[in-house]
């Protein structure tokens, strides 16, 4: 199975703690994935992602976050506790094309 490191997010408001993230992906090699695609790759598992935690420098994997009556949404889990670091990413840009 495939890792990836994950360095960037998109949500439609940045600023908001309701919406869900929409896009993963990475600044340097230029990708991004949806939502959608990323869960259906870790649930197949067809691949890991995860991002490097600044203080710590491990990794820090991201997970599929399921709660009845929502669609399930992306978080990562480190120390057995789901937590946001997904959240403190930078904005994925224009350079990171949507890949399949």
């Amino acid at each position: 199975m495939n890792e990836y490191e994950v360095n960037c997010v998109n949500k439609p408001n940045r600023n908001s703690p309701h919406e869900h993230i929409t896009h993963i992906g990475h600044t340097a090699n230029n990708w991004r994935l949806t939502r959608e695609e990323a869960i259906k790759r870790i649930d197949n598992k067809e691949a890991v992602f995860y991002t490097i935690d600044k203080t710590t420098g491990k990794h820090v994997y991201i997970g599929v976050y399921r709660e009845q009556g929502r669609a399930p949404f992306l978080r990562t889990h480190a120390d057995g506790k789901w937590n946001d670091n997904l959240l403190a990413q930078v904005e994925c840009g224009a350079n990171c094309k949507v890949i399949a």
